[in-house]
């Protein structure tokens, strides 16, 4: 596999057009932090970590909205991917959706939204766009 990130964000968006309530991705340090700010954010229902074999796994509880079934994730776009990084300083910070999506960054300070580093005066790697 080339792509880690690019692998997390389809298995979210296939369990998404599946309505699967639980998803199971193979775990790295990045995609736990990606997990972490999900849920923080509102778009997950709930995660777990699992700690068994070499890599571990991490199980994401998926959130609908009860009367449409639709999901809160409506899009999830891969920005800087491994041919062509993408890296914004702090003055040129992408707003997604005129800010009601966020934007996860890769910073010198760890894994973070755009508002968040914004706020520290910091750029980094632009991920992923998440609305």
């Amino acid at each position: 596999m080339t792509d880690p990130i690019a692998d997390y964000l389809t298995r979210l968006r296939n369990a998404i057009k599946a309505n699967h309530r639980v998803v199971e991705i193979p775990a790295s340090n990045l995609k736990k932090e990606m997990t972490r700010i999900l849920h923080e954010k509102g778009y997950i229902l709930n995660y777990k970590f699992v700690e068994e074999g070499p890599q571990g796994s991490i199980k994401i509880a998926l959130k609908y909205d009860q009367v449409n079934k639709v999901s809160s994730i409506k899009k999830m776009i891969r920005v800087s991917t491994p041919g062509l990084r993408q890296y914004v300083g702090y003055k040129d910070m992408p707003r997604v959706l005129n800010g009601l999506g966020i934007a996860i960054l890769s910073t010198s300070k760890g894994v973070m939204t755009n508002k968040e580093a914004l706020g520290l005066k910091l750029g980094g790697e632009v991920i992923c766009f998440i609305y």
